[in-house]
């Protein structure tokens, strides 16, 4: 019988200790999901026309000790626009012990995009360059693999599409919970 109990704890520890044995790595791998809650905003003849607006996205990215960098798709709905994004974003990261704030930005693109007033025709967004700015807090429990992070983020596209002679520029600006899970 004390066969069997020492043969069991020493496979549960070896099993406990490779759960962790990524983490004396260079960097981690982490996969999530974000969710926000905030304004859409069109520029048209030096007005700002502005409604709420919801994003989700999902993100996938390499978590290095004062950088991150990561690939992410953002579904924008507001008003009247239906946007889609891909975009790459790199972070900078004040290191903390817990608490940890950050500050980054990203580029990218809109594809499948649409802007459906509520009386005329659809217009297509796509193709249209992005750029965004980001400044948030990761709360970083060192025993759990997942990280949540809680940040604000302006996202700015020029050009968007013509009325009659006017480019409309959007300006999409919210407050987002994001959740990273770590390999």
């Amino acid at each position: 019988m004390k066969i069997k109990s020492i043969a069991f704890l020493s496979t549960a520890t070896i099993m406990m200790m490779t759960g962790h044995a990524n983490a004396n790595l260079l960097f981690d791998i982490y996969g999530g999901a974000t969710m926000g809650v905030g304004a859409s905003a069109r520029l048209l003849d030096d007005h700002f026309y502005d409604h709420g607006a919801q994003s989700y996205g999902a993100l996938f990215g390499v978590d290095l000790p004062l950088f991150r960098v990561e690939a992410e798709y953002n579904y924008l709905s507001g008003h009247d626009t239906k946007i889609n994004l891909g975009m790459v974003n790199a972070y900078f990261k004040i290191p903390t012990p817990v608490l940890k704030p950050y500050f980054g930005a990203g580029i990218g693109t809109t594809f499948d995009s649409k802007f459906e007033p509520s009386v005329g025709s659809a217009i297509t967004m796509d193709d249209v360059i992005t750029y965004q700015g980001m400044l948030g807090l990761t709360l970083d429990l060192p025993v759990i693999p997942v990280k949540f992070d809680i940040e604000g983020r302006i996202l700015y596209a020029n050009n968007v599409y013509k009325v009659i002679d006017d480019a409309v520029d959007v300006m999409h600006y919210d407050a987002r919970v994001k959740l990273r899970y770590i390999f």
